[in-house]
């Protein structure tokens, strides 16, 4: 249903995978990578936005890197360069507004991309409208970004079970960002572990909260950014 892009990014280019609904134009909806790369069960999800009748676009991060293994995912993702990073989802944001003509954004990510998708908020206040975070998390030491800035509601899956995001750092965000008057809702679903709604990690996917939190999600980001 999708394919691979280019598109320009502060005079570079850089490139990601699109999928555009069958009707043309659908809301856009920029969607962020766990720390394996843009890999095909990144590129599922945008065919899953695209069939529901958004526009959906995931920029490459690692500039065509992926991994296999844990350690070999965590070390891209340690290494990765935030301002790069900054730039390729600056870039990914026009290359949705120009595609669709729409001003607002959703945002949505997991694990690292989850955590991304919050910075790219928080960073780019007046072009997101609606921000989903399956258990995402900052692990860059200096990542944290400046939570004053957020503009758009914030809603958040995470697992009871997760050992990388753990629910009292949930809580902790949380209320770091009721502190600051933003309209948010983190979830901690009894249970699941990291990556709850990735389909190709059977010892931790559960099909059950994986079509609940997407459904939710949905019905947020249209709520959001208009059906």
């Amino acid at each position: 249903m999708g394919a691979i892009v280019e598109f320009t990014s502060n005079g570079g280019n850089s490139s990601g995978y699109v999928a555009v609904p069958e009707a043309g134009e659908g809301i856009p909806v920029l969607v962020i990578q766990e720390y394996w790369g843009l890999v095909p069960h990144i590129e599922d999800v945008c065919d899953r936005f695209a069939a529901e009748g958004f526009t959906a676009l995931a920029p490459d991060l690692y500039h065509g890197a992926t991994a296999t293994e844990p350690d070999e995912a965590g070390k891209l993702m340690m290494t990765l360069n935030l301002g790069q990073a900054s730039t390729d989802l600056t870039g990914a944001l026009a290359e949705l507004q120009r595609r669709t003509g729409k001003d607002e954004v959703g945002v949505v990510g997991f694990c690292m991309g989850g955590g991304l998708a919050l910075r790219v908020a928080c960073d780019r206040p007046a072009a997101i409208g609606a921000c989903v975070a399956w258990y995402g998390l900052i692990p860059w030491e200096g990542g944290q970004p400046d939570w004053s800035l957020l503009q758009a509601p914030v809603l958040g899956h995470y697992g009871s079970e997760d050992e990388f995001f753990t629910p009292d750092k949930v809580q902790e965000l949380e209320q770091t960002l009721r502190d600051h008057d933003k309209a948010v809702e983190l979830k901690v679903h009894p249970g699941l572990h990291h990556a709850f709604f990735n389909d190709t990690r059977p010892e931790v996917y559960d099909a059950e909260a994986a079509a609940a939190t997407w459904a939710e999600s949905l019905a947020f980001l249209r709520a959001n950014l208009g059906s």
